[in-house]
Protein backbone atom coordinates (compact mmCIF):
# COMPACT_ATOMS: atom_id res chain seq x y z
CA UNK A 1 0.00 0.00 0.00
CA UNK A 2 1.24 3.52 -1.03
CA UNK A 3 0.77 6.83 0.74
CA UNK A 4 1.19 10.35 -0.59
CA UNK A 5 1.69 11.56 2.96
CA UNK A 6 3.16 9.29 5.68
CA UNK A 7 5.09 11.69 7.94
CA UNK A 8 0.78 13.69 8.21
CA UNK A 9 -0.72 10.96 9.33
CA UNK A 10 2.43 9.20 11.35
CA UNK A 11 3.28 12.23 13.58
CA UNK A 12 -0.26 12.71 14.77
CA UNK A 13 0.03 8.78 15.57
CA UNK A 14 3.31 8.89 17.92
CA UNK A 15 0.82 7.77 21.14
CA UNK A 16 -1.94 9.08 19.69
CA UNK A 17 -1.31 12.61 19.69
CA UNK A 18 -0.78 13.74 23.15
CA UNK A 19 -1.70 17.14 23.18
CA UNK A 20 -1.60 19.42 25.70
CA UNK A 21 -1.86 22.69 27.46
CA UNK A 22 -0.15 24.15 30.40
CA UNK A 23 -1.78 25.71 33.52
CA UNK A 24 -0.46 28.27 35.23
CA UNK A 25 -0.93 28.52 39.04
CA UNK A 26 -1.83 32.45 40.01
CA UNK A 27 -0.93 34.28 43.34
CA UNK A 28 -1.88 37.45 44.85
CA UNK A 29 0.05 39.58 47.22
CA UNK A 30 -1.64 39.64 50.73
CA UNK A 31 -1.99 43.26 51.11
CA UNK A 32 -4.88 42.90 53.88
CA UNK A 33 -4.22 42.54 57.94
CA UNK A 34 -6.91 40.62 59.75
CA UNK A 35 -8.09 36.87 60.19
CA UNK A 36 -10.12 36.82 56.40
CA UNK A 37 -6.58 37.74 54.94
CA UNK A 38 -5.03 35.31 56.71
CA UNK A 39 -7.53 32.45 55.62
CA UNK A 40 -7.76 33.46 51.86
CA UNK A 41 -4.39 33.15 51.80
CA UNK A 42 -4.52 29.06 53.28
CA UNK A 43 -4.65 26.62 50.95
CA UNK A 44 -8.28 25.92 50.17
CA UNK A 45 -7.49 21.93 49.47
CA UNK A 46 -5.36 19.41 52.00
CA UNK A 47 -1.89 17.68 50.72
CA UNK A 48 -3.90 15.03 51.32
CA UNK A 49 -6.23 16.03 48.59
CA UNK A 50 -4.00 17.25 45.99
CA UNK A 51 -1.94 13.96 46.10
CA UNK A 52 -5.09 11.78 45.39
CA UNK A 53 -5.68 14.25 43.16
CA UNK A 54 -2.52 13.12 41.21
CA UNK A 55 -2.94 9.62 41.61
CA UNK A 56 -5.96 9.83 40.26
CA UNK A 57 -4.59 12.01 37.04
CA UNK A 58 -1.67 9.63 36.57
CA UNK A 59 -3.35 6.55 36.83
CA UNK A 60 -5.90 7.87 33.95
CA UNK A 61 -2.66 9.07 32.00
CA UNK A 62 -1.32 5.25 32.21
CA UNK A 63 -4.58 3.97 31.22
CA UNK A 64 -4.68 6.67 28.32
CA UNK A 65 -1.50 5.22 27.04
CA UNK A 66 -2.38 1.59 27.73
CA UNK A 67 -5.77 1.79 25.88
CA UNK A 68 -4.47 4.00 23.17
CA UNK A 69 -1.28 1.06 22.54
CA UNK A 70 -4.56 -1.73 22.39
CA UNK A 71 -6.57 0.13 19.81
CA UNK A 72 -3.28 1.38 17.82
CA UNK A 73 -2.14 -2.06 17.73
CA UNK A 74 -5.65 -3.17 16.77
CA UNK A 75 -6.11 -0.36 14.03
CA UNK A 76 -9.48 0.59 16.10
CA UNK A 77 -10.56 3.81 16.89
CA UNK A 78 -13.71 2.63 19.02
CA UNK A 79 -11.94 0.26 21.27
CA UNK A 80 -13.86 0.39 23.99
CA UNK A 81 -10.74 0.96 26.45
CA UNK A 82 -10.70 4.72 25.19
CA UNK A 83 -13.65 6.40 26.66
CA UNK A 84 -12.64 5.09 29.65
CA UNK A 85 -9.62 7.12 30.07
CA UNK A 86 -9.79 9.80 27.52
CA UNK A 87 -12.24 13.20 26.84
CA UNK A 88 -12.59 15.33 24.21
CA UNK A 89 -11.16 17.01 22.32
CA UNK A 90 -8.29 14.32 23.13
CA UNK A 91 -10.61 11.36 22.39
CA UNK A 92 -11.75 12.40 18.77
CA UNK A 93 -7.94 12.92 18.02
CA UNK A 94 -6.97 9.97 19.40
CA UNK A 95 -9.93 8.28 17.30
CA UNK A 96 -8.49 10.17 13.90
CA UNK A 97 -5.38 9.52 14.31
CA UNK A 98 -6.24 5.73 14.63
CA UNK A 99 -8.30 5.58 12.14
CA UNK A 100 -5.83 7.27 9.51
CA UNK A 101 -3.88 4.96 10.21
CA UNK A 102 -6.32 1.51 9.43
CA UNK A 103 -7.34 3.26 6.36
CA UNK A 104 -3.74 3.15 5.06
CA UNK A 105 -3.21 -0.32 6.65
CA UNK A 106 -1.43 0.84 9.27
CA UNK A 107 -1.09 -0.73 13.08
CA UNK A 108 1.35 0.12 16.12
CA UNK A 109 3.62 -2.33 17.61
CA UNK A 110 6.38 -2.67 19.89
CA UNK A 111 6.85 -0.89 23.16
CA UNK A 112 6.21 2.29 24.04
CA UNK A 113 7.72 3.86 27.44
CA UNK A 114 6.73 6.37 29.70
CA UNK A 115 8.06 8.10 32.78
CA UNK A 116 5.40 10.96 33.69
CA UNK A 117 5.49 13.49 36.48
CA UNK A 118 2.33 15.93 38.10
CA UNK A 119 3.70 19.51 37.16
CA UNK A 120 0.82 21.14 38.57
CA UNK A 121 -2.45 20.22 40.67
CA UNK A 122 -5.48 22.90 39.81
CA UNK A 123 -8.38 21.55 42.10
CA UNK A 124 -10.17 24.86 42.08
CA UNK A 125 -9.50 25.49 38.71
CA UNK A 126 -13.07 24.90 37.07
CA UNK A 127 -13.11 21.95 35.94
CA UNK A 128 -10.47 20.87 38.33
CA UNK A 129 -7.18 19.74 36.07
CA UNK A 130 -3.67 17.95 37.16
CA UNK A 131 -0.65 18.95 34.23
CA UNK A 132 1.75 15.68 33.37
CA UNK A 133 4.58 16.33 31.91
CA UNK A 134 6.26 12.90 30.57
CA UNK A 135 9.36 11.94 28.66
CA UNK A 136 7.92 9.16 25.95
CA UNK A 137 10.72 6.45 24.86
CA UNK A 138 8.82 5.39 21.07
CA UNK A 139 12.28 4.00 19.99
CA UNK A 140 10.91 0.67 19.78
CA UNK A 141 7.27 1.40 19.09
CA UNK A 142 6.80 1.17 14.99
CA UNK A 143 4.07 1.75 13.00
CA UNK A 144 3.72 -0.70 10.68
CA UNK A 145 1.96 -1.69 7.44
CA UNK A 146 -0.43 -4.81 8.84
CA UNK A 147 -0.05 -7.08 5.91
CA UNK A 148 3.38 -7.24 5.98
CA UNK A 149 4.84 -5.73 8.81
CA UNK A 150 7.05 -3.07 6.87
CA UNK A 151 8.03 0.21 8.74
CA UNK A 152 6.15 3.09 7.33
CA UNK A 153 8.58 5.21 6.06
CA UNK A 154 9.20 8.45 7.95
CA UNK A 155 7.09 6.86 11.23
CA UNK A 156 10.28 6.20 13.37
CA UNK A 157 10.00 6.97 16.77
CA UNK A 158 12.59 8.71 19.53
CA UNK A 159 12.22 10.20 23.24
CA UNK A 160 10.54 13.32 23.30
CA UNK A 161 8.78 15.39 25.84
CA UNK A 162 5.25 14.79 26.35
CA UNK A 163 2.45 17.10 28.29
CA UNK A 164 -0.90 16.01 29.47
CA UNK A 165 -4.08 17.36 30.83
CA UNK A 166 -6.01 15.60 33.67
CA UNK A 167 -9.54 16.85 34.10
CA UNK A 168 -11.90 15.73 37.06
CA UNK A 169 -15.45 15.68 35.71
CA UNK A 170 -18.72 16.41 37.52
CA UNK A 171 -19.03 12.29 37.72
CA UNK A 172 -15.46 12.57 39.67
CA UNK A 173 -13.64 11.07 37.15
CA UNK A 174 -10.52 11.90 36.18
CA UNK A 175 -9.98 11.68 32.41
CA UNK A 176 -7.05 12.74 29.77
CA UNK A 177 -9.03 15.67 28.23
CA UNK A 178 -5.84 17.35 26.20
CA UNK A 179 -2.34 16.54 25.40
CA UNK A 180 0.61 17.46 23.50
CA UNK A 181 4.00 15.31 21.65
CA UNK A 182 6.92 17.62 21.47
CA UNK A 183 9.18 15.63 19.26
CA UNK A 184 11.52 18.59 18.56
CA UNK A 185 11.67 18.41 22.38
CA UNK A 186 14.00 15.50 23.46
CA UNK A 187 14.40 14.01 26.96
Amino acid sequence: MRTRHPRRWTTCLVIATVVGSTAGCGGGSETAAGPAARKAAEPRHSAEEERAAEQAALAAYSGYLTASREASRDSDPRHPALTRFLADPLLTRVRVAIGQARTHGAIRTGTLRSDPTVTSVSLDAVPPTVEIQDCLDATGYRLVYAKDRRVVPGSGGGRHLATATATRYPDGRWLISSGAAHEDQPC
